[in-house]
């Protein structure tokens, strides 16, 4: 099992290294963890998000199409035991292993009353093949009694409380139209971190008007926070949303699969070995997708971002400062 400090963040291993891997897998973390292979499976609680049911505003995020982002968005009217008994049945058809996370992805999975969270979550982890859970939420709704009731489960199971960052700069996050500034995210890590939680974030990477300059800062505020996990996404355009209009329009240019790989390595150089690379990047549904299709084949991309840390002679954390 891997060793971990007070917080639940991994201790710094070359280990992965020395298995010849350029970068901290989740299967690497999970397997030293559990002892097994275990795998995340994609649960709706049917949540909603301030940014779009008029709290904040109606729009969304510019990138945001719930229904593409989650398989369990698009399952609609099953519970959340059905939802994970049809997911491992997909998986154990496959051939895959027998124990899960169950990861509360689509849309805002803190932004309910306690009670409706609580019952929420225990259902899932009734499942005797669920081991744990992930959260996934905004920086912005998480009040105290919320994470009062993540600290009292992550004494029992293993859970990850994992924060739509995407940016540490303003400009960036008004550009993607997130409803709050970087200050929300700080609270959140500070107040999660009081709670002994284990903290994860997500980052995009293309985000228009970021620079070289705006991704390493960014990776090195992930670092200086000591975050357990990091999940990375290419901007990518989904149908029915701002940002696949601006595509269309040519006023917005996404990354190529190139560039990609470079902005990859370039962040992942400046986090620490202990930071687990939950995802290296994101994809849509084909009937979904409006660009850019390299991003539908997941191999590629890692094999993409393998050669450039092979080309470099690098590997996750050769430019960490602690």
């Amino acid at each position: 099992m891997a060793s971990t400090d007070a917080n639940h963040r991994p201790t710094p291993s070359a280990d992965w290294r020395a298995a010849g891997y350029f970068y901290h897998t989740l299967n690497w973390f999970f397997r030293h963890t559990f002892g097994c292979r275990v795998r995340k499976i994609s649960v709706d609680g049917g949540f909603g998000c301030p940014n779009r049911d008029g709290t904040l505003g109606t729009g969304g995020c510019v990138f945001c199409n719930v229904a593409s982002f989650s398989p369990s968005r698009r399952a609609t009217g099953a519970s959340i035991t059905q939802q994970i008994g049809r997911a491992i049945e997909r998986l154990k058809r496959k051939g895959e292993n027998d124990l899960f996370v169950a990861y509360f992805q689509p849309a805002t999975n803190t932004y309910a009353g306690v009670d409706r969270l609580r019952a929420t979550y225990e259902e899932a982890l009734a499942h005797p093949a669920i081991v744990g859970l992930a959260v996934g939420t905004r920086p912005d709704c998480v009040p105290d009694e919320v994470l009062d009731l993540l600290a009292e489960l992550s004494r029992r199971t293993w859970l990850t409380l994992e924060y739509g960052m995407q940016s540490i700069h303003d400009e960036s996050l008004r550009w993607l139209n997130r409803g709050h500034r970087y200050a929300a995210m700080l609270d959140a890590v500070q107040r999660s971190r009081r709670r002994n939680l284990r903290v994860g974030v997500h980052a995009i990477l293309g985000i228009p008007g970021e620079s070289r300059r705006h991704v390493l800062a960014t990776a090195r505020e992930v670092a200086r926070l000591a975050i357990h996990s990091v999940k990375l996404h290419n901007l990518y355009a989904v149908a029915d949303t701002p940002l696949a209009e601006a595509v269309r329009a040519g006023s917005v240019r996404l990354l190529s699969l190139e560039e990609y790989a470079g902005c990859v390595v370039d962040f992942l150089e400046q986090v620490p070995p202990g930071c687990v690379v939950d995802r290296l990047s994101g994809d849509a549904p084909p009937e979904y997708l409006v660009a850019p299709s390299w991003c539908l084949d997941k191999p590629a991309v890692r094999a993409a971002v393998e050669a450039e840390f092979r080309r470099r002679g690098s590997w996750q954390g050769r430019h960490y400062q602690p």
